[in-house]
């Protein structure tokens, strides 16, 4: 097992998790300053772990660590996510589609979907499709069919994953987002209708979890690959 770390003092970096697990540490950018997040991704960088992924990142705080990096550092404002490095090339089992109601969700879905590319997966984005205007959704059920795993992303009442659920023999995984009026209570609403699903094969991460959603996709998506 390797559990290489490197003390920075702020942080501990757990330069030994690429060869564990095949995916270098993500940082999560919310909550530390730019140059916490530039001497974190220095040193995965310095132990050629790459890409390594930001989540949670604003703009300001992405402009400063560019600086640091240049070309290198790719930034996703719309999802608030950083990429230092390329993206694996693409070696999963299929595509995965990534599925959401409305352009409210765009944010959460594009972090799911940029964190699926990042780690070697490709990615079909099937984006308004919410079951307020299910014609859009049954459009595009072939190519949600095909996919080998289906990211599902909506706020609101949380319906999507689970009409998804009925259509598809893969895997579902469902983000509920905190999109929604008031009694949506900030996401708790669309996540108990997802954790209620009565549609057999739906798995829930936390409300706005695109990356979590993505990354444990792509897990079932590289699922038979490993030599």
């Amino acid at each position: 097992m390797h559990c290489e770390t490197e003390n920075l003092g702020f942080a501990r970096v757990d330069v030994g998790r690429y060869s564990r697990q095949g995916v270098a540490e993500v940082v999560y950018g919310e909550g530390k300053s730019a140059a916490q997040v530039v001497a974190i991704l220095s040193a995965l960088d310095g132990h050629g772990q790459s890409p390594a992924l930001v989540t949670r990142l604003n703009a300001d705080k992405a402009r400063e660590v560019q600086s640091r990096f240049g070309d290198r550092f790719a930034y996703f404002e719309e999802a608030r996510f950083g990429r230092l490095g390329d993206n694996r090339p693409e070696d999963g089992l299929g595509t995965v589609a990534v599925v959401c109601g409305g352009t409210s969700d765009l944010p959460v879905a594009e972090e799911a979907a940029l964190t699926l590319e990042a780690l070697g997966n490709g990615v079909r984005r099937i984006y308004d499709v919410g079951v307020a205007g299910i014609h859009r959704l049954l459009e595009r059920s072939r190519e949600i069919e095909e996919a080998s795993v289906v990211v599902a992303v909506a706020g609101m009442e949380g319906a999507l994953p689970s009409v998804v659920g009925g259509l598809v023999s893969s895997p579902v995984v469902a983000v509920p987002t905190s999109v929604g009026y008031g009694t949506s209570f900030g996401g708790v609403a669309a996540l108990l209708a997802m954790l209620n699903s009565c549609a057999a094969g739906v798995s829930v991460v936390n409300i706005d979890n695109g990356f979590g959603a993505g990354f444990l996709a792509s897990r079932i998506n590289h699922i038979g690959t490993k030599s």
